[in-house]
């Protein structure tokens, strides 16, 4: 049995899943995901039934990089796989420029290209990048395919993708390019096999987690999305600020003396729900805590999750189905309500018991809006990408 394996290393997580690849397509097999990576990693894995098979804890304050983890994980993955075969290893790469947007069979002159994109992505091309040259040592013989996230925006209108300066500087890459283009391309599968008719019609889709966007669908294709030349524009998120006035960026370098880094630094890592709130960057301890700025963090939250809604309800001419998706958008009732509630002049109608429920259609009948909650699957659009590219080159060389 042949297993295709994903892999989508963040910066302070690594997701992973492992698929066989049957004649017929991919069955899911086992997957799970390293948490808090710097601080007090844990690894867990479950079955395709959902059982847990695999629990383990590392000590608060463990030094432990992403290559020594993927070591773990891949002795693990050997174990669980017995004398099944992986023929191909996915990855999740979050940036791929101007010029890569179908998936790629990694090689040396790839890796560097993807390399000079780190500027763009900081906080987590280095880590997708890491994970790619560790299974180089870890498993030599094993193709490694790029799937990138900016691809799923790549045709997106000529007007979506600029920006507002001298047009050198859009010849030299500096355009809007978009992210979570994989989550986006499987709820826009999702939503085709669920409702054809709102599939086809004029959706958003909401990305809500520790880093959140939104995209603007027609006909299952991105036309707008609120993150643009980096993964820091657009909504506030766990530590990422978010659309801000440049104004802010000249300001803390030239009257507060702040480095570039610095300014980095806050920018990607100090900001957003944290950074407001002081306390964390994670909505379920802001929704635990009394303080005032854990409850003024997440009303800035919402509140701008409605304005970025609405900003690209232009951009389809309408709004016919919202959909709630990631972390917080799966799981939060509490925000879906809110968020909700701030677009009800759109038409939004929410059902208070389907929302509690986390039911997949969250909207009354009578509203103009349907809604939606549909957990995302990055590592499922990963493993069909790798099952493409592989089938067509064997296809070629015969």
């Amino acid at each position: 049995m042949k297993v295709i394996a994903t892999l989508n290393a963040g910066s302070s997580s690594i997701k992973f899943a492992l698929y066989e690849l049957l004649a017929d397509g991919l069955r899911f097999d086992a997957g799970g995901k390293i948490e808090e990576i710097g601080t007090a990693p844990r690894l867990r894995a479950r079955d395709a039934q959902g059982e847990a098979i695999l629990e383990r804890d590392w000590p608060q304050g463990s030094v432990l990089s992403h290559e020594h983890l993927l070591e773990d994980l891949f002795a693990w993955a050997a174990k669980q796989l017995g004398d099944r075969e992986i023929v191909a290893i996915g990855h999740r790469i979050v940036h791929g420029g101007s010029d890569f947007y179908a998936p790629r069979l990694i090689d040396d002159p790839l890796l560097e290209a993807l390399e000079a994109l780190v500027p763009l992505a900081p906080l987590h091309q280095p880590h997708n990048l890491a994970a790619v040259r560790a299974l180089r040592a870890l498993a030599p013989n094993r193709p490694q395919i790029a799937c990138f996230d900016t691809a799923f925006h790549h045709h997106l209108p000529p007007l979506a993708t600029r920006l507002p300066l001298a047009r050198t500087f859009h010849d030299q890459g500096l355009r809007r390019y978009g992210f979570h283009g994989l989550s986006y391309e499987y709820i826009a599968r999702r939503l085709l096999d669920a409702d054809p008719q709102h599939a086809g019609g004029r959706v958003i889709a909401a990305h809500l987690g520790n880093g959140a966007s939104m995209c603007a669908m027609r006909e299952g294709k991105s036309v707008d999305t609120t993150m643009g030349f980096t993964a820091l524009d657009g909504l506030m998120m766990g530590t990422r600020a978010g659309a801000l006035d440049p104004g802010v960026v000249l300001h803390l370098q030239t009257q507060m003396g702040m480095s570039p880094n610095e300014v980095e630094t806050l920018l990607y890592r100090t900001s957003g729900l944290l950074g407001v709130s002081g306390i964390s960057s994670d909505m379920r301890t802001l929704h635990a805590s009394e303080a005032p700025e854990a409850a003024e963090a997440i009303s800035l939250f919402v509140r701008q999750a409605v304005r970025q809604a609405a900003a690209l309800i232009p951009s389809l001419g309408g709004l016919d189905g919202l959909v709630f998706t990631a972390g917080i958008g799966e799981n939060d009732a509490v925000i879906r309500a809110r968020i909700c509630e701030g677009l009800s002049w759109a038409g939004v109608a929410l059902d208070p018991e389907a929302n509690s429920a986390n039911a997949a259609v969250i909207s009354t009948q009578e509203s103009k809006v349907r809604v939606r909650v549909i957990p995302t699957d990055e590592e499922a659009v990963i493993a069909h990408h790798v099952t493409d590219l592989i089938s067509s080159e064997r296809s070629t060389s015969k």
